[in-house]
């Protein structure tokens, strides 16, 4: 019965590791269908190539062929996506860019970034992880051959932008950067910050981007270019608005402000004042101290706007007032500047804003149960969603749920 026993369990041990060897190797054929080798790395020879024995260079004459046929096969691909064989297209550009890696680094990073951005636009995942992986191949080369190729530099940072991968293209910039510095190049010095900036924006690095524009404001403040200051200055505050960093946004927005003042160029306040207190409102839902500054800078937008006769302007600082007096529950004050709002509208030709200002009016009047008062302020509205030919149901059943509610 031992022996019996003993026969049993050594049948079962080994039909467990004939089936476990069967699945590994079926787990291995498995990986690798899911992650086939890149078609950029495979080395079978190619019959444009001419016969290379002792692994010779091209000569100039096999060189300009090999340039020749190489265009073909990308007009090929290009007639073959047109056919609508997306992927016999790719294996011909796949075997075109194996191929310009023989016409220098250059030639093939180019070729490399034209391709990428047609993969991207086809949504061809696959083929952008092979373009990448390659792209990233030979920035490790560069970077230990110490390169100071500009040029080259600069074309592998254009093809991680086409691939739509800023992470990689900082990695290169900042050493197109280290480049032109040396060079004293101070206008490639600028065009570089402005791309790393637009890069680590397009990845929502705040910190950083804000960091690279505090760069171009000093740059612009040493060059005394007044223009670019302003602008850099302008998307800072942006940036500080966008990464929540409020103070700091109040802090650039206010410097604008000041030199716009300055330079009598008082048109631009009004939209700095209204940024500046829409940073001290979000301050304020942590600390309320902020409140009365966003308020004195609504109220300040609104004066400069009236007085530059910036009536739209006005009627977006007005309604930031009307919803800052609703929430400290000053329905007076609300009122009186929803009084104001109406004749701002009209002086702005704002009919949507004015039909607006009407619904708050009644909504206002609602909340003192004052329904004669509110009935009127929707009635008003009513006329002219009449006019637009907009929002009259609303009107309406504002209309008539008052009078059938309150026997009005």
């Amino acid at each position: 019965m031992l022996q019996r026993f003993i026969l049993i369990i050594t049948t079962i041990i080994v039909w467990h590791l004939c089936i476990s060897g069967t699945l590994a190797k079926e787990k291995k054929i498995e990986d690798l269908d899911k992650f086939p080798p890149s078609p950029l790395e495979i080395t079978i020879p190619d019959p444009i190539l001419p016969n290379l024995p002792d692994k010779r260079e091209l000569t100039l004459k096999e060189l300009q062929k090999l340039k020749m046929d190489l265009d073909g096969l990308n007009q090929e691909a290009q007639m073959t996506l047109q056919g609508g064989d997306k992927k016999k297209a790719f294996e011909v550009w796949n075997r075109e860019l194996r191929l310009r890696r023989y016409l220098g680094i250059l030639s093939e990073v180019e070729a490399l970034s034209r391709v990428g951005q047609i993969a991207v636009n086809e949504n061809e995942r696959e083929e952008v992880q092979y373009i990448s992986q390659r792209l990233q191949v030979i920035q490790s080369d560069i970077v230990k051959q110490k390169s100071t190729d500009l040029q080259l530099w600069q074309s592998l940072g254009n093809a991680y932008q086409k691939l739509r991968l800023p992470k990689l293209g900082i990695s290169v910039y900042e050493q197109i950067l280290i480049l032109v510095k040396q060079r004293q190049d101070s206008s490639g010095e600028i065009e570089t910050l402005k791309t790393i900036g637009e890069l680590h924006l397009s990845w929502f690095d705040y910190p950083q981007a804000a960091n690279t524009y505090q760069k171009l404001v000093n740059l612009a403040i040493n060059q005394g270019d007044k223009t670019n200051e302003l602008a850099y200055l302008q998307q800072l505050a942006y940036i500080y608005t966008q990464g929540k960093q409020h103070q700091a946004a109040i802090d650039i927005l206010s410097k604008l402000a000041q030199i716009y003042t300055r330079e009598q160029n008082l048109n631009q306040i009004p939209a700095l004042k209204l940024a500046i207190a829409a940073n001290y409102e979000s301050l304020a839902r942590e600390n309320p101290n902020f409140k009365q500054q966003a308020f004195d800078n609504y109220q300040e937008a609104y004066t400069t706007a009236w007085q530059l006769e910036q009536y739209a302007r006005a009627g977006e600082a007005l309604e930031k007032l009307i919803a800052f007096y609703r929430s400290q529950k000053q329905i007076d004050e609300a009122l009186q500047t929803s009084q104001i709002l109406i004749e701002t509208e009209k002086l702005a030709n704002n009919f949507y804003g004015l039909m607006s200002a009407y619904d708050q009016i009644g909504n206002l009047y609602l909340e003192r149960r004052e329904y004669v008062q509110a009935l009127t302020a929707f009635q008003q509205g009513l006329e002219i969603a009449q006019q637009l030919k907009y929002q009259e149901s609303y009107f309406i059943k504002q209309i008539e749920t008052l009078k059938t509610q309150e026997k009005i």
